[in-house]
């Protein structure tokens, strides 16, 4: 099986009017189908930008990206979004939830825009909030939750259109230790029932030691590449 997502070669520079910041480079990883992959590495080593390059929102200076079987280098804007909204989902590190829904609406948004029917889509983002302990939470806006309770609202959106792959940008790092193991509990459910691949950001070892294997940024480069105990043992 190909791996979920590939790249070779990859950078990725910004330009500024004074300088060039060479965010990653000449980064070479593959995530293999249902595997969680944690991103460590001290601030400004390319963690973040690794992240949006692997889920199509911004695209490489150089080098191939594979995900999901798609060339997203060879996609057309439309084709790219689409792409994003079918396949992926994301829970980015300042949630951005949509100040005017409800929590069961911003979790049921990917549905929406998709096209689902409005019952099917907020049902399906009930069921999601309940499973993250949000379930008397449904009809709060995101400046009534706390940032715990919004970041559980942003991973219920990121799981609601059964993506095959999720990125995740420091998923419990606004989480107490209970919720955060809730959440990366759910992660390992989905991996299970529906194969889904989770490639995450985080300064928490803790985290860290849930993943299969760990890879280490520093400088825009891969710097080491582990595996915890638990995945390791036989």
């Amino acid at each position: 099986m190909p791996p979920a997502v590939s790249l070779q070669q990859v950078t990725k520079v910004y330009a500024t009017s004074r300088v060039e910041v060479h965010a990653l480079r000449g980064v070479d990883l593959d995530v293999d189908a249902g595997e969680m992959v944690a991103i460590t590495g001290p601030s400004g080593s390319g963690k973040s930008t690794l992240l949006h390059v692997a889920g199509a929102l911004d695209l490489p200076t150089s080098g191939a990206l594979t995900v999901l079987g798609e060339d997203l280098r060879a996609l057309s804007d439309d084709r790219l979004a689409a792409f994003r909204r079918r396949r992926l989902g994301f829970v980015f590190q300042f949630f951005n939830l949509l100040p005017t829904l409800s929590a069961c609406e911003n979790a049921a948004l990917p549905l929406l825009l998709d096209g689902r029917g409005r019952r099917e889509a907020l049902a399906r983002g009930a069921a999601l909030l309940e499973r993250v302990g949000l379930g008397d939470r449904l009809e709060h806006r995101p400046d009534e939750l706390s940032g715990g309770q919004q970041q559980r609202v942003a991973l219920a959106r990121a799981l609601a259109g059964d993506p095959a792959l999720l990125l995740a940008d420091e998923p419990t790092g606004n989480l107490d230790s209970e919720a955060g193991a809730r959440v990366l509990d759910l992660l390992d459910e989905a991996r299970r029932a529906q194969g889904l691949t989770v490639v995450l950001v985080t300064h928490d070892p803790g985290v860290a030691a849930r993943a299969d294997r760990v890879v280490r940024l520093k400088d825009g480069r891969v710097d080491a590449v582990t595996r915890p105990e638990r995945a390791a043992a036989p």
